[in-house]
């Protein structure tokens, strides 16, 4: 009877139902059988009998195949993909002839001409747990020949896709993130900061000593997508340390070497190199403790380049970065319905695309 009226309850008001048709259930019970009545309550039911305990059953359960689904409900950079090209692939001795050749020519078309020919070796490498982390020893060329990483990604999802965020970001996306950040976020130092970058004065200086306008204006974005709380012991990362983990900064004339001894195992991220932050010269992303030359040196296209990287190498993206899932399927529309949006992003995606600038 308690499993009839519980499943009744969760069909018709949701998995936690209003106290009133609890409380009216727990009558109904009492009523027709007085020897379940607890004589020790002022009803004669309390708010820990067999309802109760039977609807907590439910809810957990309930929330159990709900994290279940959720982690069949996942599509992203790990994604084994099809690939998006006619361009003939080279197998077995081939293949290795071909990478072979790569790592001892400087011919720049050959290189990127042979690398279209090894894509699904190399995808099969970056797949595989037990040689994903060899893919930049196996194919070195990355590290020297900017472009490779934009000619994989186009291979997996075609020109069309890859264009997308620099045609859309500079012209509707920008200027709506800064729009929404003036009038919905609350004022704080680092989004002060960010926002001070997208004024220029009549001298033509830049207000912000921090990043110039175009990457501030990317930044702005993990305000409106900040980093959510990380398990019960991991504490919630503020917006404006999360942006330390998309990019870092190094002065020019540093040692690029002791650099990356120092980054450790971490997510691809975006390093800025010149005199001043607000004035980067050169654009790498790390990778494996390796620096890859971005193949435009500004940056929306060096933020281009480094999502593109995760789908190129397949790794995830970091647990800071919320606002990946907002690019990867609002901006670039790969997996659209297919990956698990958070409410907030599908919340700023209904701002940015309604709002008026």
């Amino acid at each position: 009877m308690v499993n009839i009226l519980v499943a009744d309850m969760v069909e018709s008001h949701g998995r936690v139902p209003p106290v009133n048709v609890r409380k009216l259930n727990a009558l109904g019970i009492t009523t027709l059988f007085p020897k379940l009545s607890d004589p020790d309550s002022k009803n004669g039911y309390s708010g820990s009998g067999y309802l109760s305990w039977r609807l907590k059953t439910v809810q957990r359960t309930s929330a159990q195949d709900h994290k279940k689904s959720n982690t069949t409900f996942q599509e992203g950079p790990k994604t084994p993909r099809n690939i998006h090209s006619d361009e003939k692939q080279l197998t077995g001795d081939e293949c290795r002839e071909a990478i072979s050749m790569m790592k001892h020519s400087s011919d720049t078309i050959l290189v990127k001409n042979k690398m279209k020919a090894t894509f699904q070796h190399r995808q099969r490498v970056i797949q595989d747990p037990d040689s994903a982390s060899t893919v930049l020893d196996l194919f070195p060329r990355f590290l020297d020949t900017p472009g490779l990483i934009d000619q994989d990604f186009s291979m997996i999802f075609g020109e069309e896709v890859s264009v997308k965020f620099l045609s859309k970001w500079p012209t509707f996306f920008k200027p709506r993130v800064i729009a929404d950040c003036c009038k919905n976020l609350t004022p704080s130092p680092h989004v002060e900061l960010l926002l001070s970058a997208q004024q220029e004065s009549d001298d033509g200086v830049w207000h912000s000593e921090e990043w110039d306008s175009e990457m501030a204006a990317i930044l702005l974005l993990l305000h409106l997508l900040p980093p959510t709380v990380k398990g019960k012991k991991g504490g919630k990362m503020s917006a404006s340390e999360a942006t330390r983990c998309m990019i870092k900064f190094m002065k020019v004339g540093t040692s690029m070497e002791t650099f990356l001894k120092e980054t450790g195992p971490n997510q691809p991220f975006l390093l800025g190199v010149g005199e001043r932050s607000n004035c980067v010269q050169d654009f790498y992303i790390i990778l494996d403790q390796k620096a890859i030359p971005c193949r435009m040196q500004t940056p929306v296209a060096a933020f281009d380049e480094l999502f593109k990287a995760h789908y190129v190498f397949a790794v995830l993206y970091d647990d800071a970065l919320s606002s990946f899932i907002f690019i990867q399927t609002t901006v670039y529309g790969i997996d659209v319905g297919k990956v698990k949006e958070s409410p907030r992003v599908k919340e700023i995606r209904a701002r940015l695309l309604h709002r008026e600038v």
